[in-house]
C-alpha cells in the first residue's frame, strides 16, 4: 500500500512540473514579442491634451519643445560626465502605459529615444513635484529591491551613482539640460507593459530609478521617464534577450484621426523587413545612449546636395561617428546650417512660387499655400539607405494660411525628427546595428 501511494505521489507532482514548466515555457514564449501604443502628448487620448487649444497653438508648443530638445542636446555631448536625458525633462513627444511593482502600479512615462534610464517618483518624497498619479511606494511591492554599489546596472552608471550613507545601496542623481533633476535609489522590480494583443507582458528584475527628489519642468500629468535609448540601463538594453535588441514603431501622420495611436513594437514582429525596405547602419557615437547616423546628403528631386559637417564646431561628432542623430522626441529635423541652406536654395528653386514670412520667424522657408505648388520628392541619402520623404514628412501647415519647411538649421547636432519618420515603419536592431526604413501608411498597420 505504502508503494502504491508513494507512485500515485510521484505521479501527481510529476504532472505538477510538466503543467508548471509548459505555463512557464508558454509564457516566455508570449514576452518575447509585444505591441503596445505610443501616445501623442498632442492626441486627446492624452492627459496632457488641452481641448481649449488650436491645433496650431499646440504645434507651436512642439515647435519650442523641438528648439529646446537640440539646444539641450548639446550639453549632453559638452558635458560628458552628466547624464541629461530626456533634455527637456518630459518633453518628448510620446508615452507609454506601464506598470512597477507587484502588485502592479501604473504609471504614464515620457517614451524616450534620447534617455536611457527608467525612473519614477517614489515614497517617501523628499523632494517630489505634484503628480495625478499615486507615487510608487516600494514598501508595497512584493518584488521591489534596491540594488547594491557593486551590482553591475549601478557600475553602469559611472560618476553618477554613490553609495548610500545609511548601506551598501546605490544611488543616482540624473541631471537634465533645463537643470531638472532626480536622485533617488537604483532598484528592480517586475515591469509589466500592456500588450495590444490583451496579455500584458511582465519582466521581473528590471533596474529602475526610485526618485526620492525630483524636480524642475516636469509635468504633474506623467509620473516618470521610459528610455528607450542605446545605453546600458534602457529598457531595450535591458530586455535585449527577450526582444532580441529589437523595436520598431510606426508614427500616425498629423492628419490622423484624432482618437488613434501609434504603436511600438517590442521582439520578433520588431524586425522591419519587405518590399521597399532599406537599412543604414547605427555608428557608435561618443554617447551610447542616442541613436547616431551617418547622412552623405539629401535630393531635392532630381538635384543632390551632398552632406555639410560642423567642422568649425569642436563639439560636433566626428564623421566616423555619424553625423546626425535619429529622434522620435524631436518634431522638427535638424540640420548644419551650411547643409540645410543648400537644401533649402535647391527645394526653393525646384517649388517656385511666391515665398512668405513666418511671423513667428521659427521657419525660413514658408508658403501660403502648397496647393498650386508642385511638391518634389526630397530623398534623405544615409549610408546604405535612401529615404523617400513624402510631402507630410517635409512641410507642416502651422497655421490656416501658412505652411513650412519642417527642417529647421542648427550650428550643434543634426537630428532627424519625428515628422521625417511618420508613415514609415523604423526599426531599430541592436544585435545587428542597424535602422532600417519602411514606407507604410501606418493608420492601417
Amino acid at each position: 500500500m505504502e508503494s502504491f501511494n508513494q507512485k500515485v505521489l510521484f505521479f501527481t507532482l510529476a504532472v505538477i512540473l510538466i503543467v508548471h514548466f509548459s505555463e512557464h515555457y508558454h509564457a516566455e514564449a508570449k514576452i518575447d514579442d509585444f505591441t503596445t501604443h505610443l501616445i501623442s502628448r498632442d492626441s486627446p487620448l492624452c492627459p496632457f491634451y488641452n481641448p481649449s487649444e488650436t491645433k496650431y497653438q499646440r504645434l507651436q508648443k512642439a515647435f519650442r519643445r523641438s528648439i529646446l530638445r537640440s539646444n539641450n542636446f548639446r550639453a549632453m555631448r559638452i558635458s560628458p560626465n552628466d547624464i541629461l536625458s530626456d533634455v527637456i525633462s518630459g518633453g518628448g513627444e510620446y508615452l507609454m502605459n506601464v506598470s512597477i511593482g507587484t502588485p502592479p502600479v501604473p504609471m504614464l512615462g515620457i517614451a524616450d529615444t534620447g534617455s536611457d534610464l527608467i525612473w519614477r517618483q517614489c515614497l517617501p518624497c523628499d523632494d517630489c513635484y505634484q503628480q495625478d498619479e499615486p507615487i510608487f511606494d516600494p514598501q508595497k511591492s512584493k518584488t521591489y529591491k534596491t540594488l547594491a554599489c557593486d551590482d553591475k546596472f549601478c557600475q553602469d552608471l559611472g560618476q553618477l551613482s554613490s553609495c548610500s550613507t545609511d548601506g551598501n545601496v546605490c544611488t543616482y542623481i540624473y541631471l537634465y539640460g533645463d537643470l531638472s533633476y532626480t536622485s533617488g535609489n537604483l532598484s528592480s522590480d517586475t515591469l509589466t507593459i500592456g500588450s495590444n494583443e490583451g496579455q500584458a507582458a511582465s519582466f521581473p528584475r528590471l533596474a529602475f530609478g526610485c526618485g526620492h527628489s525630483n524636480g524642475g519642468n516636469f509635468d504633474k500629468k506623467h509620473g516618470g521617464i521610459i528610455g528607450l535609448g542605446g545605453g546600458p540601463l534602457s529598457i531595450v538594453k535591458q530586455l535585449s534577450s527577450k526582444i532580441g535588441g529589437r523595436f520598431s514603431y510606426c508614427l500616425l501622420p498629423l492628419s490622423s484621426a484624432s482618437t488613434a495611436s501609434s504603436k511600438i513594437i517590442f521582439g520578433r514582429s520588431g524586425a522591419v523587413s519587405g518590399s521597399g525596405t532599406v537599412s543604414t547602419p547605427l555608428i557608435k557615437g561618443s554617447l551610447a545612449t542616442l541613436y547616431h547616423l551617418r547622412m552623405e546628403g539629401m535630393s531635392v528631386g532630381s538635384k543632390r546636395v551632398e552632406f555639410k559637417g560642423f567642422s568649425k564646431n569642436k563639439y560636433s561628432p566626428a564623421s566616423a561617428e555619424g553625423n546626425i542623430i535619429i529622434d522620435s522626441g524631436t518634431t522638427l529635423t535638424f540640420l548644419p546650417q551650411d547643409f540645410y541652406n543648400d537644401v533649402e536654395s535647391a527645394l526653393k528653386s525646384a517649388i517656385g512660387g511666391e515665398t512668405t514670412i513666418d511671423p513667428r520667424r521659427i521657419f525660413d522657408l514658408c508658403y501660403s499655400s502648397l496647393s498650386n505648388l508642385q511638391i518634389p520628392t526630397v530623398t534623405a541619402h544615409f549610408t546604405g539607405a535612401d529615404v523617400k520623404l513624402q510631402p507630410l514628412n517635409i512641410f507642416i501647415q502651422v497655421q490656416e494660411d501658412l505652411v513650412c519647411f519642417s527642417m529647421l538649421p542648427t550650428q550643434d547636432l543634426g537630428i532627424f525628427g519625428n515628422l521625417a519618420q511618420m508613415n514609415f515603419l523604423v526599426g531599430y536592431d541592436l544585435k545587428n546595428n542597424k535602422v532600417s526604413f519602411k514606407p507604410i501608411d501606418c493608420s492601417k498597420h
